[in-house]
């Protein structure tokens, strides 16, 4: 069985306080339907722990999907995962561009969190599994619950379904590689906020927040991205909109038939 692990954009992204290292966000992310990666569990063929075949541009014990699997086995599920990774092995697919604020890494994880749960009958609700991912990846949460549109807020760990038509998205990816980390320590030094205004934005639909502010309004990171990564501003168009710490740029094509 194929399993799809689907990209996401944020429709907007505020920054709201800090927590520790971490910063405390309101955004609006919505599942990107004709974008994802494929997992499939599959017969094992080395001898190794958990045999991760994929073309990934980082090592097994930076991967997302790796990650996962560790948390899973410090929540108490090692026995089970071992015997299980005995014999199977986990093959992905790429399709979702990476370091592209698309979550490609995250949906990974989660859709692994997913199938496994299954596959293995770990008996984990979907809280639970969130709460595993949380520590695996601020955008795993969102992945789990399987929402195509939802509120999350905090550090990412609360997601809030948010009842709206699905929107079908354009998705433009530069090839421009944009670190999270760097972005986020950058915002870090140029600190504003508006708590009121992301409130704001929570209760309005996706179109309307589209329809109603431009790009940079919508995302906090974005001003960030564009001191850091110049080339991004070659992308900078009107009625396209950027997404998470990038590099993807989105535009509304419509209401999702």
């Amino acid at each position: 069985m194929i399993y799809k692990a689907y990209a996401k954009v944020n429709i907007f992204l505020k920054i709201v306080g800090t927590r520790g290292d971490y910063h405390e966000l309101v955004s609006r992310f919505i599942r990107v339907e004709n974008l994802y990666d494929e997992l499939k569990f599959s017969d094992k063929k080395e001898d190794c722990e958990f045999e991760l075949v994929g073309d990934f541009g980082c090592d097994l014990k930076s991967n997302t999907i790796f990650k996962a699997y560790k948390a899973l086995c410090n929540a108490g599920y090692e026995d089970i995962l071992k015997e299980f990774f005995g014999s199977k092995s986990l093959h992905v697919e790429k399709n979702i561009p990476s370091f592209a604020g698309l979550g490609g890494g995250s949906s990974d994880a989660a859709t692994f969190l997913n199938m496994i749960n299954a596959n293995a009958n770990l008996k984990l609700s979907v809280e639970e599994l969130a709460k595993i991912g949380s520590s695996v990846g601020a955008d795993v949460p969102f992945f789990v619950y399987g929402f195509k549109s939802a509120n999350v807020s905090g550090i990412g760990e609360v997601v809030e379904e948010f009842e709206e038509e699905p929107r079908h998205v354009e998705i433009v990816t530069p090839k421009i590689m944009c670190d999270t980390a760097e972005v986020y320590k950058a915002f870090r030094l140029n600190f504003m906020i508006a708590p009121e205004l992301a409130k704001k934005m929570a209760n309005m639909s996706s179109l309307q927040l589209l329809d109603n502010y431009q790009s940079t309004t919508l995302n906090d990171l974005f001003r960030i991205a564009l001191k850091l990564y110049p080339k991004l501003s070659e992308y900078k168009k009107e009625g396209w909109f950027f997404s998470g710490s990038g590099s993807s740029f989105f535009r509304n094509s419509g209401v999702m038939r």
